[in-house]
């Protein structure tokens, strides 16, 4: 082979190699190391996955520097998700500082019940994702007072953050502030984003309707027996914290910035550093105790206490250890697992898809999809398989919204069908893959195992399952007179 040849076109086998490995290393970790594998194991994974993806891609002529280069860019494209997530762990760590996390779980200590709690949660953060737009934001921060909020009323954690999740993903999709809802129909061509919103409603109310009735039902059959007297938790927090209205200015400082376009990143982290200097003035106690000096005046120990909560997270000092170990959390620190988890899966999503590797597993896909509900599950399928192989929520959903462009125009199916199957399977699946940019944070905000909360989001596993059954039924589904292919493409187009 010389430096000027050109790669060869990878065969099947070439292609789905680097996946079978994958595979069985992740099945290997997860045997050994079970709910521990993504603390390292399954990061290693990966990393010798991409390996033997970059060797696959160099026996076909691929050069060792084309090589290096996507998978630098790939990893580049997730810096935006990981400035994001360092911001979230700051946030998480200010605001247990400043008592916003503990106020919330007070306050809901005295209006939630244990029987209809799942489903309040499922409502609310439904209610806080289309507002804010984005399902991370929504974890990050009532998402993870909620979980908190679980063991207090004597019901799991798991469920708890399986309606978190569903709640910020049913938000998320219904959202003309979520970064995929627009993107994703940009990408298709020829449909709006409130188009688009309405197109998903077809499956997404269903759906929530279902997810709403399963976790009321299973708040009724898990009801503690006896009534649960919350008092004694909320005055064991009112000893360690100030509960007041005031520790609820953070969350209307990130809303605020939200509606108004700020940036994700600069929304997060400016409220964190604005919990963090509030939690001097609302928390003086408890910013003293997580400084310990004394001796050093106010002003230093707020500064230091502000460093302290965005870098290594809040930890609480009280004589209550289920305070302290529901409030001793955040700090950018406490991401860095998940980070390196997103490199790991996107270093081998950039060489698969450099390598043409993702193009080969899809091309032949199209082809035998021969009825519209075929083709509509083929598409729900695919983006489901991206986010476990590319690891990447936005690579299975642009992949094949780009991929499915053509046949579904030339069938005269509606854009909007490519463009609610690409959401419906892709966006709402990727938190359920633990290796996945989206599951890895999820797992890493709400401190639940991705694995076990992956039962109990309801909407992400009903979700994608009606659009395929819908697919076939024909219900919902919209045509148009068919033409050879889409029209001009619109992937440069921004985002927003």
């Amino acid at each position: 082979m010389t430096p000027a040849s050109a790669p060869r076109e990878p065969s099947f086998v070439d292609a789905l190699a680097p996946v079978v490995v994958l595979i069985g290393l992740i099945a290997l970790t997860t045997v050994l190391f079970g709910v521990d594998a993504a603390d390292g194991p399954l990061q290693v994974a990966l990393f010798l996955s991409a390996t033997f993806a970059a060797l696959v891609a160099y026996k076909n002529g691929h050069p060792v520097s084309a090589i290096e280069e996507a998978a630098i860019g790939g990893v580049s494209s997730a810096m935006g998700a990981i400035f994001i997530l360092l911001a979230v762990g700051a946030m998480i760590g200010t605001w247990n500082m400043a008592g916003t996390i503990p106020t919330i779980v007070s306050y809901g200590l005295a209006l939630l019940r244990p029987a209809i709690f799942f489903a309040a949660v499922l409502v609310i953060c439904a209610i806080v994702g289309i507002v804010t737009g984005s399902s991370w934001t929504t974890a990050g921060t009532l998402g993870v007072a909620f979980v908190g909020m679980a063991p207090v009323l004597r019901m799991s954690e798991a469920i708890a953050a399986g309606a978190v999740i569903s709640g910020g993903y049913v938000g998320d999709k219904m959202s003309p502030l979520s970064e995929t809802t627009v993107l994703v129909p940009q990408l298709v061509g020829g449909v709006t984003t409130n188009q688009h919103i309405r197109g998903m409603l077809t499956t997404v109310v269903p759906s929530f309707g279902l997810a709403f009735a399963i976790f009321l039902g299973i708040g009724f059959a898990e009801r503690p027996s006896g009534t649960v007297d919350t008092a004694p938790a909320r005055h064991l927090l009112a000893a360690v914290y100030h509960i007041t209205p005031w520790n609820l200015l953070p969350v209307l400082l990130l809303i605020v910035l939200s509606i108004r376009r700020v940036p994700p990143f600069l929304a997060i982290f400016g409220t964190a550093l604005f919990s963090g200097i509030l939690a001097s003035f609302t928390q003086p106690q408890v910013v003293k105790a997580l400084v310990g000096k004394p001796g050093q005046g106010p002003v230093l120990t707020g500064i230091e206490a502000i460093y302290k909560a965005m870098a290594n997270g809040h930890i609480a000092h009280s004589d209550n250890e289920t305070i302290n170990a529901l409030f001793s959390r955040g700090g950018m620190s406490s991401m860095l697992t998940t980070v390196w988890l997103i490199l790991g899966a996107l270093s081998f999503a950039a060489i698969m898809e450099h390598a043409g590797f993702i193009d080969r597993l899809l091309r032949p896909l199209v082809t035998k999809a021969r009825t519209d509900g075929e083709l509509i599950a083929t598409t729900a399928l695919t983006s489901i398989g991206l986010n476990v192989i590319a690891g990447d929520q936005y690579v299975a959903d642009v992949l094949p919204a780009r991929a499915y462009r053509p046949e579904y125009a030339k069938r005269g199916l509606a854009p909007r069908m490519l463009s609610r199957t690409v959401e419906d399977a892709g966006t709402v699946t990727s938190p359920l893959v633990p290796w996945n940019s989206c599951g890895a944070y999820m797992a890493g905000v709400l401190g639940v195992p991705t694995v076990e909360y992956l039962p109990y989001a309801f909407f992400n596993l009903i979700n994608p399952l009606l659009a395929i059954i819908f697919g076939f039924l024909g219900f919902g589904v919209e045509h148009q007179e068919p033409t050879a292919g889409p029209a001009k493409d619109p992937a440069a187009a921004p985002t927003r």
